[in-house]
Order: structure tokens, then sequence, then C-alpha cells
């Protein structure tokens, strides 16, 4: 079995600051002081969080992108 490696992005000049991500996934997500979205330290693997596609999914404006390398 192939494992999976994950790096997740914020789009910060795309974020609106609806705040779904870290609704979703605390774990993973934060908001900043300006309310924007941002992935927190170290967790930009996402660190094994099942939820964090579905965060990504549950952002309005598409401002999360999750990257899967198998390598």
């Amino acid at each position: 079995m192939e494992l999976e490696h994950v790096t997740i992005h914020v789009d910060r000049d795309r974020c609106v600051g609806a705040g779904m991500c870290a609704l979703t996934a605390p774990s993973v997500f934060t908001q900043d002081d300006d309310g924007l979205s941002e992935v927190l330290p170290g967790r930009q693997d996402g660190g094994g969080d099942p939820l964090v596609r579905e965060a990504a999914r549950a952002c309005p404006v598409q401002a999360i992108s999750v990257v899967v390398d198998s390598n």
C-alpha cells in the first residue's frame, strides 16, 4: 500500500474568511487576526486529519487546495 503525501495551501487572495475550514478541520486550519484562513504551523501535510478534504470542499470560494502525491 502506497503512502499518500498531502500538501495543503490556502489562497489568501481568494479567501473571504468564511471559516468553514476551521470549523470542519480545526486541527489543521485557523483564522488569523484579519479573519482569513491559514494552515496551522506544521500542519501543511494535513497531519492525517480525514476532514481536510471535506474542509476544502466546504470553502465557498474554493480557496483551499489539497494536492496529493502518492510517491
